[in-house]
Order: structure tokens, then sequence, then C-alpha cells
């Protein structure tokens, strides 16, 4: 594993206090040593100099970017793929609000990150100061913590806090702000211990509850999601669905959390889903909710269950027991993290051969033949089910998938076979833009892994600057940019709700071959699915940042839907 992945050992004895006065910056710098930063992301700004500064000598990788939303988005990209909160630091006022998107993906990712933003000097607070916020103001409904770290000897504490914080519980973001004085100040002061992270064990009294469930269902179903899990995780609850013959279904965009390959894995819970799927999950006798919260998404508008009370028994195991009835009264609660109740139910066998395998095989047929890219035409010389079927072929089962927001991300979702833990960086939040960042992100963390952006041209304008920033650090990823020329998510519920009636949604786009060559990266253009195979292989072998711009018809709405069809349907109901 990559070395950013390891913490710093803890030390035998607090540490004394340290007998050279250092500033602000150094402290702060050495205590992002201490929990084992190996990485960072940033927009320099004037008001944590001293930080840049501190960093000049520190083991700490810097990556410079081009706007403070890619590099929020970059940390939480790094904080997904490791469990550890990524890092990124961003200058006060338009550079904190700026970040504001990544920190928003955080909290709805349940992601670690923990954003330094740089903040007026103390004694101008409170007077409209230039760029000043209020940052528990603009973050405090977004962020786990926001925290305004006003004395030098106090950042030991307060930044030991951000790192339990962002990791405990359902993770997600703290926003630590930071007076540019106090960053130039002096303390004496002794560094913090390494940041542990504690796992919550299920109890012996709920496995043998949960036991008994299951044994007496006859559909039950599984479903994984959340954040808290790891490589090991997801092997011990693929050893677990295997011996109950359990049909497993993912999340929206939690698809890395059990392999595509399993003998028991029946689809996900995204958007445009397969039917069949849900008609399953609402036949069931019982379903197990691992990690995940069912919110809007996966929850169908919140239709798929009952809330308060869903229909069908529910056990609900997470790591907040704030989250455990929340929105839904489980039949069970089990307080406990992903990989503590992966690792139990590793160990928890059926007393008896389960009586629903044949309800196992017939999902697994389902999602097989839904996942089956080989059928599907859409109007347009280029093919994207043929495009689809050639990746999977050309690319290792481990390449990273990064994805931002908008109709073209059905074609990953749908037709890739996400196998491996760790190879999917996607917002469930919706974010467009943010593919580009996390891929970015993703080959700083591992350079020896591909790392496929897919964006649409929309998507991929919101932060497109950051390819700037793949060439400046020599990060081969590869975009496979599908361009229609519109807002093509927003056109469609337009044409849905408001059939002809087009309105701002239509978009004139540069030559995006020519844009991947003008930062220095290779570029290619890809207008029928012939050409599409050998522009990969030439991506991949030309060692730089590449795009290929992929000319979508804009009838190829959704894989199986036009926009004329749309429109014809819509006028029909009205």
């Amino acid at each position: 594993m990559n070395a950013i992945l390891k913490k710093a050992k803890p030390m035998a004895t607090n540490p004394a206090p340290s007998p050279t006065p250092r500033t602000g910056g150094q402290i702060l710098v050495r205590q992002l040593i201490a929990h084992g930063v190996k990485q960072l992301f940033c927009v320099p700004g004037e008001s944590y100099l001293a930080v840049l500064d501190a960093l000049h000598d520190a083991d700490i990788a810097v990556t410079v970017c081009r706007q403070e939303g890619g590099a929020a988005m970059m940390a939480e990209a790094q904080g997904k793929l490791t469990g550890q909160p990524g890092i990124c630091f961003v200058t006060r006022g338009p550079g904190a609000t700026n970040a504001s998107a990544g920190v928003h993906i955080a909290h709805q990712d349940s992601t670690p990150l923990i954003l330094f933003v740089g903040q007026v000097a103390r004694g101008a607070k409170g007077r409209e100061a230039f760029q000043e916020l209020d940052y528990r103001a603009v973050f405090g409904t977004m962020a786990k913590w926001v925290v305004d770290i006003d004395d030098p000897a106090r950042l030991p504490e307060l930044v030991s806090r951000a790192f339990h914080v962002a990791t405990s519980g359902r993770p997600g973001p703290v926003v630590v702000a930071l007076p540019e004085d106090m960053l130039t100040a002096t303390a004496s002061v002794a560094d913090a211990l390494p940041y542990q992270v504690a796992e919550t064990h299920p109890g012996v009294p709920a496995l043998q509850e949960l036991g008994e469930r299951l044994q007496a269902a006859e559909r039950p179903v599984v479903i994984l999601g959340g954040s808290r899990w790891s490589e090991q995780a997801v092997r011990n609850v693929s050893t677990f669905a295997e011996a109950w013959q359990l049909p497993v279904y993912c999340s929206f965009r939690r698809q890395m959390l059990f392999p595509a390959s399993h003998a028991s894995y029946a689809g996900d819970l995204g958007l445009g889903v397969n039917p069949k799927l849900l008609a399953r999950i609402r036949a069931s006798d019982l379903v197990l909710v691992l990690g995940g919260r069912l919110s809007e998404i996966p929850s169908q508008g919140y239709e798929l269950f009952s809330i308060p009370n869903p229909e069908q028994p529910m056990v609900h195991m997470h790591a907040d027991a704030d989250e455990l009835g929340s929105l839904y009264r489980p039949a069970q609660a089990i307080h406990a993290t992903p990989q503590a109740m992966a690792a139990a139910l590793a160990r928890l066998l059926p007393a008896a051969a389960p009586r629903w395998s044949a309800h196992t095989q017939a999902a697994r047929a389902e999602y097989l033949a839904w996942s089956d890219p080989a059928p599907i035409r859409i109007p347009g010389s280029l093919q994207m089910g043929e495009v689809m079927q050639h990746l999977k072929e050309a690319l290792p089962a481990d390449t990273i998938f990064c994805n931002g927001a908008g109709n073209f991300a059905t074609w990953v979702h749908r037709f890739w076979p996400f196998t491996h833990y760790a190879s999917q960086l996607a917002p469930t939040s919706g974010s467009m833009g943010y593919g580009l960042p996390a891929g970015v992100g993703a080959k700083r963390l591992w350079p020896e892994r591909e790392v496929v952006v897919f964006a649409g041209d929309g998507d991929f304008l919101m932060h497109g600057q950051e390819f700037a920033t793949a060439v400046q650090y020599g990060l081969p990823l590869i975009v496979v940019l599908l361009d229609n020329a519109m807002y093509g998510t927003i056109r469609m519920h337009q044409e849905r709700e408001y059939p002809g009636r087009i309105s701002a949604t239509e978009l004139k786009n540069p030559d995006f071959k020519a844009y991947a060559q003008a930062f220095g990266g290779h570029g290619e253009r890809v207008e029928r699915t012939e050409d599409f195979a050998p522009a990969l292989a030439r991506a991949r072998a030309s060692g730089l940042p590449a795009l290929l711009h992929c000319l979508i018809d804009p009838q190829a709405i959704t894989p199986t839907g036009t926009l004329d069809g749309i429109r014809t349907a819509a006028l029909a109901r009205d």
C-alpha cells in the first residue's frame, strides 16, 4: 500500500513541550506530520503565508491547484479512497466560498476532510475586514465542526480534535480557520500524539438476534453504503454473503463496496435503476442495511421504504448512533462501524442451508442482463455500449473511475463492473465538475493505478482548468469527455416537464482536443465507434494527461431513451 496510507507510530510517552518557540505556522505543519499527512492540496493565499513557509522544509507533498473548489475535491477524493482526512488549504473569503463545493460533497458523502482556511488578523475580526467571513455561519450546516484558532499554543489540541471529529462516527468535513497573525505568533508547546480511529463492535446478543432473523427469512436482501469501509471489510462482507447466499445491492455510487463479479451481487440503487431490482427489494421480507443512510437517491425519492415504519423488517447497522432511527424505525438497530460489523458478519454462519438460493440466483441474472452493454444502441455514429465493452476488455480491473454529475455517468455506473475497493470516485451529492479533480487526487495518491475520468461537456468545464494541474505534476490520467452540446440532464427534465420549450440548456463548446493540447496534454477527437479503441490506445501510450473528445448525438440522452421520445411521451401525457 502507498506510504500515504501509513500513520505515524504512536510515541511511548507524551512528548515534552518544545523548548524552542515556534510560529503558529510551524506548529500547525508539525501537527499534520504527527497525524500522518503525506499530501495536501491548496490554492496559495497571503492569509496563510506562514504555513506555506513552514511547508517549504516539511516532508509533505503540496499540490497547487487552479481553483479552490478543485483543490477541496482532490482532498475529498483522497479521503474517500483512504478513509483518512483529505487535507486542503485555501485563503479567506472567496477562497473559502470556492472551496465550499468540496466541503458539501464531503458532508453528503460522509468523507473525512479537513479544510484549513486563512482568516483575518485577530484584532480585525468583526469589522468586516478585507475578505472576512464568519466561518461558523458559512460552514456550520455542512461541516461536522468549525473552529477558529486564536492561540498558537492550542494548535496541537484543536488540530488533533479536527482529525478525530472528521473520522469518528459518520465521517465528514471539518473547517479550521487560521487568523494570519496567529500563524506568525510564537509558542512553546508539545506536538499531539497521532490520532486513532475508534471502531465500534456489535454485541453478541445483537449478532445472535440478527442470525435468528436471517434463519426465519424467506427473501432477505442486503444493501451496502456509507463510508468507513476497507478492503478487508469488503472481503468479510463477501464471505458473509457467500455463506448465507444473500443478494447484495450497493447504494448510490457505492459499487466499490462489493465486487460485481461475486455470485451474490445484484446491482446498485442509483438513478435510472433496474425496475426488477426495485421489485425484488419491495418483495423482500428482511432488509439488512449496512453502513448507509438510505437517503433520497438510494431510497428512490424516499418511496422505496415507508417512513418512519418500513413495511419490510429492517436491520440497520451504522457507525453513528444518531443515524439509527433518524428516518426509518428499524426492527433491529446495531450501532457498529462497517469494518467491525463486517468482521463479525464473516463469523456469523447459517445453522442450515439458506432457503433462498433461487431468489439470489434470479437477482444475479437480472443484474447481468441489465449491465450487459452489447444490446444497447443509441442514435449517432458513436455507440457508447461498444465503448464500454472495449473499456472492460482493455483496462485493468482495478482502474479508478471518476465522474461528476450528469446523464453521462450512467454509462459508468451501469456498465462498468466495479470489482475492487477504492476504485470509484463519484459524488453522492451530485456535484458537477468533480470527476477531473477527483482523478488528479487519485493519481497523486496512487500514480501506479490507471485513472479514467468520465465527464460531460457541461460537467467538465466546471473544473476543466485542473487539467493544467494534471499536466504540471505529470499525471497521465485519461478523460473520456462526452459532448452533446447541452446540459443534458436538465434538458431531459425540461423535455419531460415542459416539452419543446428549450431554455438555458444549450452550450457552445470549444475544441476539447485542442484544449487538452494547449495545456500540454494529449488530445483526441472521437466521432465514430471504430475510432475509440485506437484513440484510447494512443492516449494510454502517450504518458501524458489525455482527453478523448467524444461527440455524442444530442438525441442519445440516456442508454435507452431519446429526447424526441421523452418529448413525445410528455405531450401525450399532457
